[in-house]
């Protein structure tokens, strides 16, 4: 994977920890994220400054601010611990712009990271991925217009709106199809300066590659979108606003494994699971 001018931040925990609220910040500027150098990142402050809910994790050996760590020492945690998580709804193509935009709230609780199962509840019904686009609120917004409307984005991420599509029938908010425990893996890592207009996005479904599409398919583009939420609401640094879904997918069960993989971003797999 490479990405020219590209710097990656991650939200990551020292293996060696058993805490369940350590964490720290690196980064890594290697253009190509397979490489040897791709491998050790730097240790650095938040890049989400004044928000509580992402400061650094206090001095551990090891993890000082400059210190080089190895990926093969920590695991990645979701990229940040948001305020807010929103979606877009019926975001596809001219069929979603020939509709106003709409937005829908995701639980922030249900926010997991790389490599964490996807729970599926007894009777959940019809349960699919979507791999997304996930915008990562750099700054507190409100009010953004087509000049500055790029100003509020640290960088991009992938974002699995995992729905439960029998429940999105029945319940008009979607709350319990898209806000379930688990429901939105979020990750590996943050890309700051990319071109977000033509991504290639898609799913692997137990290895399996589905139809996949591009950035370039959504029907309201990162700039209206987020125009169009701060228009109503506050976003806040370490938000995430998760974009829409172009491509193919399919209905997930316990034991599956769904990787969502963005263009120039990576992938993002998260084993299925049944909750107990």
């Amino acid at each position: 994977m490479t990405a020219t001018n590209a710097r990656r931040i991650a939200r990551v925990r020292p293996v060696s920890t058993a805490a369940e609220d350590e964490h720290f910040f690196v980064s890594n500027d290697a253009p190509d994220f397979e490489s040897a150098a791709g491998k050790v990142w730097t240790v650095t402050s938040t890049p989400f400054p004044g928000s509580p809910a992402n400061a650094g994790s206090p001095h551990r050996s090891g993890w000082e601010l400059g210190a080089d760590v190895d990926e093969a020492s920590f695991t990645f945690l979701s990229p940040s611990v948001p305020a807010n998580v929103l979606g877009m709804a019926h975001n596809t193509g001219r069929a979603g712009r020939d509709l106003p935009p709409q937005a829908f709230h995701k639980a922030t609780t249900s926010v997991v990271g790389p490599g964490d199962a996807i729970e599926l509840r007894p009777g959940v019904g019809r349960v699919e991925p979507e791999a997304e686009l996930t915008i990562v609120v750099g700054s507190k917004a409100r009010g953004l217009t087509p000049g500055n409307a790029r100003s509020a984005i640290l960088g991009y991420t992938i974002g699995n709106d995992v729905s439960a599509r029998d429940l999105q029938a029945s319940d008009e908010l979607w709350i319990s199809a898209k806000s379930q425990d688990t429901f939105t893996p979020v990750g590996p890592w943050i890309v700051t300066d990319l071109a977000d207009e033509d991504l290639a996005i898609g799913i692997k479904h137990n290895g399996a590659q589905l139809k996949a599409a591009s950035s370039a398919d959504l029907g309201w583009k990162v700039d209206e979108i987020l125009i169009y939420l701060t228009s109503f609401m506050t976003l806040h640094a370490g938000d995430l606003v998760l974009t829409g879904f172009p491509a193919e997918c399919a209905p997930l069960a316990a034991g599956d494994t769904v990787t969502c993989h963005i263009a120039r971003i990576g992938e993002l797999t998260n084993p299925v699971v049944a909750a107990h």
